[in-house]
């Protein structure tokens, strides 16, 4: 018996051998492992699907809630008209562009043509730089004329608005009356015509022919643009801006060939007439036809003294 166990002995002895028995265990743990990593995925999955569903249960739940209690607040993702248009309504994108083309300097009035008495200014020595030309043009615009069409054009605005024609006929009389020279006089009707006739052939206003008949007689340049804006729909603050930015503008650029000026000192004498823009327009705004006058005699004898003048540039 002893070769058997010689035998045995020999196979156990031989490194790197498997025995049956040892090959069982290793498969019967791997199918184990198999088993186990199966139900965990299952497991793993699962959980996830349930807990997503839960998830979207939950959203959809709440975003019931917030639609069924406060609808408004779905509506802020629906597109703004006022947005879309840079900030504007399309009222209003339309009154700032008619009031950028009936107040500038390329619109056809003739303004170009008169200096309001500045040229005169000029040959008297009362203007000779920029620090002189600031400080006419400012008294001109809070105590002369400037403030006086600023009430015309408010009034007018109102009127209009109103549609009472005997306060148009009585505020155009007024206005035409208020003028103080014969060329100041030709200087505004000549433009409240041209202004008149230029705006109604471009953007005619069913209710503006009725205002211009209610007038009954030279329109002068404040009355016609108070008529055309109110005609329009046009708020009175940025139309009485616009048109005192407009005059100052216009007085500048007669200066500023008469003086002469550059182009940077025009601008800044534009600019620091800003502040005296605005407190006009707020005084005309709330001025009434009562509160009308004016304290600037040497701008008015201007006026009147250019008529005689011996060598011209303007037709005021």
């Amino acid at each position: 018996m002893p070769g058997p166990r010689m035998a045995k002995s020999t196979r156990m002895a031989i490194p790197g051998m498997i025995t049956p028995t040892a090959m069982r265990m290793i498969t019967a743990i791997t199918i184990m492992a198999t088993i186990i990593t199966m139900i965990m995925a299952t497991i793993t999955t699962t959980s996830i699907a349930a807990t997503s569903i839960t998830t979207v249960m939950d959203i959809t739940t709440v975003m019931g809630i917030i639609t069924t209690t406060t609808p408004m607040l779905m509506t802020t993702n629906e597109p703004d008209a006022a947005a879309t248009s840079g900030g504007m309504t399309e009222g209003e994108a339309a009154a700032l562009y008619r009031l950028m083309t009936w107040l500038s300097p390329s619109f056809p009035v003739g303004a170009f043509a008169y200096s309001s008495g500045i040229e005169w200014a000029v040959e008297a020595g009362d203007i000779t730089d920029a620090t002189s030309l600031r400080g006419w043009l400012s008294a001109m615009l809070t105590d002369g004329s400037g403030f006086c069409d600023g009430v015309f054009l408010a009034r007018t605005h109102a009127a209009t608005s109103a549609a009472d024609a005997a306060a148009l006929k009585h505020i155009a009389e007024l206005a035409a009356a208020f003028v103080p020279s014969r060329e100041r006089q030709l200087e505004t009707t000549t433009q409240g015509r041209a202004f008149i006739e230029i705006a109604r052939a471009a953007w005619n206003s069913p209710g503006l022919d009725t205002s211009i008949t209610a007038c009954d007689g030279p329109i002068v340049y404040p009355v016609a643009v108070g008529l055309v804006s109110a005609a329009h729909g046009i708020p009175l603050a940025p139309a009485l801006h616009a048109f005192l930015h407009a005059v100052v503008s216009n007085w500048i650029s007669a200066g500023s060939r008469l003086i002469p000026l550059g182009q940077t000192d025009s601008q800044r004498v534009l600019a620091s007439l800003e502040p005296d823009v605005a407190a006009t327009a707020a005084r005309a705004t709330a001025a009434s036809l009562d509160d009308l006058g004016s304290a600037t005699f040497r701008a008015d004898l201007a006026s009147v003294r250019h008529e005689t003048q011996y060598t011209r540039l303007f037709r005021s």
